[in-house]
């Protein structure tokens, strides 16, 4: 397909997606070549520097969004999983498989009385969602700067609201595959702003390193983003108030595996009551994404002897990334 009739293909997606405010610049490169093909052939593929603009090759086609159905097994995978199209947008321009039947008009994130993230990441990001890396990128972090923002006026837990020093969003690379989720800030946390900083996030940093990773590599939030007093655990309206800006933080960063990291976190995210140990050595399906469940860093600075079980649960998690640990 020439560079023009892929552009203004991609700019009637989005229309139809529900996106009322399309960027300029796209509309203003699919007004100047469309004027330019009236009077020569294209030569080549529109390209961002190196990358080439992968976009939908026909108007009836998009992806199909992933299923909201509740948590299942996944069978464990050896070998490492294909990439998935969206997340190579760079090395081709192949067509999305076939949408559903049925398209819902996209949510959004946050209460119009709280003010609300734009609908036009919900369904810009619901298709494809790498057309480009760098706009992606871009989009990505202007929509966590925006949750961000709501985050820190939020005083929807007036208890969290009038004991915090300031909310913990989260951390790390807007398109990371990895997320951790862990459970609530704790007092490091709440003077510095960053999740797992204490002496929980020292392990997590080293469990992360052994794993052959590095922390800049991957996402990292919590269920809450405002320290409960005494570091007591979340309680199940507080979890109820932050949902909303957990599931958009998921949504704008789309990562193909999420590791919890404690009960807090697995119970919430998978509206499961089932102890960790139990749902430890198996994926969970969340919308398509690969869920692990495993102990938090501070039950094993309290229980070392637990440390075994985690490094199995990463031994797991990795092999089905294609990377073997020691």
């Amino acid at each position: 397909m020439n560079p023009q009739r892929m552009l203004r293909q991609k700019l009637e997606d989005l229309q139809r997606a529900g996106v009322t405010q399309v960027p300029r610049e796209l509309a203003n490169l699919v007004t100047g070549l469309s004027q330019k093909a009236a009077s020569e052939q294209p030569q080549s593929p529109v390209s961002s520097g190196n990358r080439v603009l992968a976009v939908s090759s026909s108007s009836k086609e998009s992806v199909a969004a992933k299923s909201a159905a509740s948590p299942t097994v996944v069978s464990p995978v050896a070998a490492a999983p294909p990439i998935r199209p969206e997340r190579a947008s760079a090395m081709s321009t192949a067509n999305p498989p076939p949408a559903s039947a049925a398209t819902s008009t996209p949510r959004q994130f946050l209460p119009s009385s709280n003010g609300s993230l734009p609908q036009e990441f919900s369904a810009a990001m619901s298709g494809s969602k790498r057309p480009c890396s760098a706009l992606v990128r871009d989009d990505r972090v202007a929509g966590l700067s925006r949750v961000a923002a709501q985050v820190a006026a939020c005083t929807r837990c007036q208890e969290l609201a009038d004991t915090r020093t300031q909310t913990v969003f989260g951390v790390g690379n807007p398109e990371a595959t990895i997320m951790y989720i862990g459970e609530a800030p704790g007092a490091d946390e709440d003077r510095q702003g960053e999740p797992f900083v204490g002496r929980a996030g020292q392990l997590l940093d080293k469990i992360t390193e052994a794993c052959k990773l590095t922390r800049e590599e991957i996402y990292i939030c919590n269920i809450l983003r405002c320290r409960p007093p005494g570091n007591r655990n979340p309680t199940p309206d507080e979890a109820t108030n932050c949902r909303e800006y957990l599931d958009a933080q998921i949504e704008l960063v789309d990562p193909e595996y999420i590791v919890c990291w404690g009960s807090v976190a697995a119970h919430n995210l998978l509206d499961t009551k089932a102890a960790i140990g139990k749902m430890r050595g198996k994926f969970f399906d969340y919308k398509g994404i690969k869920v692990l469940c495993t102990y938090h860093p501070s039950y094993l600075l309290r229980s070392p002897g637990a440390k075994k079980d985690v490094w199995a649960d990463m031994k797991f998690f990795r092999a089905d990334m294609g990377v073997i640990l020691d």
